[in-house]
């Protein structure tokens, strides 16, 4: 069994969400501890992991809780990047793949690093038949959702292949759905992706989302 890829001092960000693979998420860096490494990333083409708060803000503030985040993240690839003024960037990046941490180290200058051993994508499973009522839901949402904000980027009208896949409908669902963030950190942690949609079906069924689509 081939053993998984691993990556030394990957840059983290630890954020009060979770990146999901094939999201999309757009930022605004300003921390001088984020600007250098964003720009570093983007000559290089390399990635920069996302990781979910347990502990502590976003931003450094003085006398915060110190930064507590979870073992699993995820790549992020960035696509697009712009510098609007000086000690800005905006950033889009694109969600790839999981990722374990092994180690992590915080350096000097508040930035954290770690080791990680990527975990393996999400096996293609077609959407069954009793679940086939979340991808119908979720095309619809996110054709409102394009009617509303035309021109938004992550709002490209889904492919068939993708609403035939588990994984797939079921991290969209994930972004969408007002559920709280320990909830979609174990999710987004679950290696088997029927299982993620099925809790998906769950939610959506106890909510009353989806009867009312």
């Amino acid at each position: 069994m081939p053993q998984p890829l691993t990556l030394s001092s990957l840059p983290l960000f630890p954020l009060g969400s979770v990146l999901f693979p094939g999201g999309l998420l757009a930022l605004r860096v300003f921390e001088v501890r984020y600007l250098d490494m964003v720009r570093k990333c983007h000559r290089a083409g390399a990635p920069f992991g996302v990781v979910a708060l347990r502990e502590g803000k976003e931003v450094r503030q003085a006398g915060a809780a110190q930064e507590q985040f979870g073992d699993v993240g995820t790549l992020a690839t960035i696509e697009a990047l712009d510098t609007p003024q000086p000690g800005l960037i905006t950033l889009l990046c694109r969600g790839t793949q999981r990722f374990r941490i092994l180690r992590r180290t915080q350096l000097t200058h508040g930035l954290w690093t770690a080791d990680v051993e990527q975990i393996d994508d999400d096996v293609a499973v077609q959407v069954p038949d009793d679940l086939r009522m979340t991808a119908t839901a979720l095309a619809q949402v996110l054709q409102t959702l394009r009617q509303r904000e035309q021109g938004a980027p992550h709002l490209d009208a889904p492919t068939a292949a993708q609403l035939e896949d588990c994984g797939w409908v079921a991290n969209r669902w994930c972004e969408l759905l007002p559920v709280p963030l320990e909830l979609k950190q174990r999710l987004m942690e679950l290696e088997t992706p029927l299982v993620r949609l099925e809790l998906v079906g769950d939610v959506l069924e106890r909510t009353g989302i989806a009867p009312t689509l």
